[in-house]
């Protein structure tokens, strides 16, 4: 699963890195500590006016389709399975349509001790490099029953972050991580003339195994009120 990440990065740094043309909604503070229903900085392209723009802004972290009742659901998908995105009725369309990029610095997952006794080990999973990660993911617009039509508000952004099979080092960690997208692939990816399902299978098979450092952190970030650098902090 992905249910914490860090993200510090100012949006120009973003926004250069992933060639953003619009940057929309007041820049979020640094974060180390990012948590499910916080809202999160994503890229993805949208029809303006007949022209596709990539944007970089704020969605509700946790996806609430548009035949949602209410926003509770949205607490329970806060990421999607890659097996099953382009099948299963609550993100099918998302993956033909809406598909986007969720920028991180860098993610935790939680090891569970060998002889199943004792506290969890938390580790943070970074480019080796320091280059911010491209974690796949899908988003949504729900309407909003009980706002106006004037209201600015009254549409809520939502996504979820796609999961996989977790490789590699990764895997000894926790058996599933965030699907995470080469640079060579953030066009594909984004581009919403790629609608055809079989299609989207076919790049999600394209993609490589990635290749991170695990850092073994301090069980500070498992309390979502803690948010600071120290967090990312090797621990012996």
């Amino acid at each position: 699963m992905c249910g914490r990440f860090a993200n510090a990065r100012r949006d120009q740094e973003i926004a250069d890195r992933f060639h953003i043309a619009e940057l929309i909604g007041e820049e979020p503070d640094p974060s180390w500590n990012i948590a499910p229903t916080n809202d999160v900085r994503a890229v993805l392209e949208r029809d303006e006016g007949g022209h596709t723009l990539r944007q970089l802004r704020s969605l509700h972290w946790g996806l609430v389709p548009s035949w949602a009742k209410d926003t509770k659901i949205g607490a329970r998908m806060i990421n999607a399975r890659v097996e099953t995105i382009t099948d299963k009725p609550a993100f099918r369309k998302a993956a033909a349509r809406r598909r986007l990029i969720v920028p991180m610095d860098g993610y935790y997952e939680w090891q569970a001790p060998q002889d199943g006794k004792g506290r969890k080990q938390p580790f943070y999973l970074t480019d080796p490099d320091g280059a911010p990660l491209a974690a796949a993911g899908l988003y949504e617009l729900w309407r909003d029953p009980t706002k106006a039509e004037t209201d600015p508000d009254r549409w809520l952004w939502s996504l979820t972050v796609i999961t996989t099979n977790a490789t590699d080092t990764l895997g000894q960690i926790h058996d599933r991580s965030p699907l995470l997208l080469p640079d060579e692939l953030w066009d594909r990816w984004l581009d919403p003339d790629l609608t055809d399902g079989d299609q989207v299978d076919a790049l999600i098979a394209s993609i490589p195994e990635p290749h991170l450092t695990p850092v073994k952190v301090g069980t500070a970030v498992g309390n979502v009120r803690n948010n600071s650098p120290d967090l990312i902090e090797p621990i012996d």
